[in-house]
């Protein structure tokens, strides 16, 4: 049974649903004002798994992420570029999509862009005045009134200070609580994007964003809520108090946050001027070596950065590639072959899986099936094609081992077919010299592998080897 670390309740939960119900996934998206960070890496690769596996598991899901493509941010940095904000918002839409394909996430099954959910915005904040929930400012923007939702705090669990009045007409309390945040921003500027309203021309604050585009798309009920543990509060704070004082039975089962990303003891920040750029990483590194770093990390723990990790994600992934070398990986089984024994590696996969998504654990496994496969694939390889065939299944459940063996390990290494071929053969005569004792000739082997720029590790019953990086 799946089980969820939900953040509203602070524990762990059963994820107990129906194969036949629709899991809602709504996940908050990217303010499109600059290039995508690995911060946006690790958040949407880990919702990315987490799809991935609720299908593997049999459910389907409908997942929808937004688009911020107004925002005080796009509006300064459009001009510092000379740049429309249409145009500039738009280009770095495409700039993020880029990256995010050359990550292999899956395409939600909507991203809709603010600007084309203005109508619902104005819609809610309608409903939320009708209720006494916002006021309008003696400025003219309208704000949202913590005071009047008496459950603020709930989700991040930061105590709420503020007074609760009992008058019901908002506008005529003597003072206003300060952290009131603006739900329609009043026009001021006639040189910045605006839109009318039943107040007058303005356009959206940044939390009312997701909550109209969740009631617009899901209504009453969102079974999982993603995002980063920096936009807990007060954004989704802000987002349920939003949605409860609008609908009082609307729910969100499950909150989930993945962690801080960590760079010199001081949390990524893009105000702190200390981003990574997911394309300066692609640009060093493949996509999966990308992933496999991040899931080696539990999603809900800080991830402190260090490029060196990355080099050692690589060698482990290369590892378990070259595993899969010279073995069928699509193997059609017709009989319950071992059964047991595959059942053991597949078993231990999704426990860890269950125990709400321990890709480190998952990961853990990946490597171990990939050591057993090299260990017998000499002697049996029959047997090492189906852990292979299996391999091959739960790494993709993660967005892992999508490459043939051969393109992923002499990727970019301008290594030719029959260098390949010479490698493989020094490699399994050095085997040889080495069971018949002959340690000269499979020193010989090594150091003229080692010009090939290979490096064999040795274990008790096999040799395997890597690049040098």
């Amino acid at each position: 049974m799946l089980k969820i670390f939900n953040t509203l309740t602070k524990k762990k939960e059963k994820f107990d649903f129906l194969f036949t119900e629709q899991i809602n996934i709504y996940v908050c998206g990217v303010t499109v004002y600059d290039l995508c960070h690995i911060g946006h890496a690790r958040t949407f690769i880990m919702f990315d798994i987490i799809i991935r596996y609720l299908k593997n598991l049999g459910y389907k899901t409908y997942y929808v992420r937004n688009i911020t493509d107004i925002d005080d941010k796009i509006i300064y940095k459009s001009k510092q570029k000379k740049e429309s904000i249409s145009f500039f918002s738009k280009r770095m839409i495409k700039l993020m999509n880029e990256d995010f394909l050359c990550l292999n996430l899956l395409r939600p099954n909507k991203e809709p862009r603010v600007t084309e959910c203005i109508s619902d915005i104005i819609f809610i904040i309608k409903i939320l005045l009708k209720k006494n929930h916002a006021y309008i400012s003696d400025n003219g923007d309208i704000l949202f009134s913590i005071c009047r939702y008496k459950n603020y705090g709930s989700l991040s669990h930061k105590i709420n200070n503020c007074c609760f009045y009992e008058n019901k007409n908002i506008n005529n309390l003597s003072s206003i609580y300060t952290k009131d945040f603006v739900l329609w921003k009043r026009s001021i500027d006639p040189n910045e994007p605006f839109w009318p309203s039943p107040w007058g021309s303005g356009r959206p604050g940044w939390h009312i964003e997701c909550s109209a585009i969740i009631n617009k798309f899901f209504k009453g009920k969102v079974n999982i809520h993603g995002g980063g543990v920096d936009l807990l509060f007060p954004h989704h704070e802000n987002e349920l108090a939003q949605l409860k004082s609008f609908k009082n039975d609307f729910i969100v089962q499950f909150w989930m946050h993945s962690g801080m990303v960590i760079i010199n003891n001081n949390k990524m920040s893009k105000s702190l001027s200390n981003t990574i750029s997911i394309r300066y990483l692609l640009k060093k590194y493949d996509s999966e070596v990308i992933r496999y770093y991040f899931l080696s990390t539990h999603y809900r723990h800080p991830l402190y950065f260090l490029e060196k990790n990355l080099c050692l994600s690589k060698n482990i992934l290369e590892k378990i590639y070259m595993s899969l070398l010279n073995c069928i990986t699509n193997f059609h089984v017709k009989t319950n072959y071992k059964i047991k024994l595959r059942n053991i590696f597949r078993n231990k996969f999704y426990d860890a899986m269950n125990d709400d998504f321990n890709t480190p654990k998952a990961c853990l496994i990946l490597q171990k099936l990939s050591r057993y496969i090299n260990k017998i694939k000499k002697n049996n390889i029959y047997l090492a094609n189906i852990l292979a065939t299996d391999l091959v299944k739960l790494g993709n459940i993660l967005g892992l081992l999508n490459y043939i063996p051969k393109d992923f390990l002499f990727k970019n290494k301008n290594i030719s077919f029959s260098q390949i071929n010479i490698i493989e053969i020094l490699v399994k005569l050095r085997n040889s010299y080495r069971i018949n004792k002959q340690w000269n000739l499979a020193d010989i082997a090594r150091k003229k592998l080692l010009t090939l720029g290979v490096i064999v590790e040795d274990n008790l019953n096999n040799s395997t080897y890597r690049f040098i990086n």
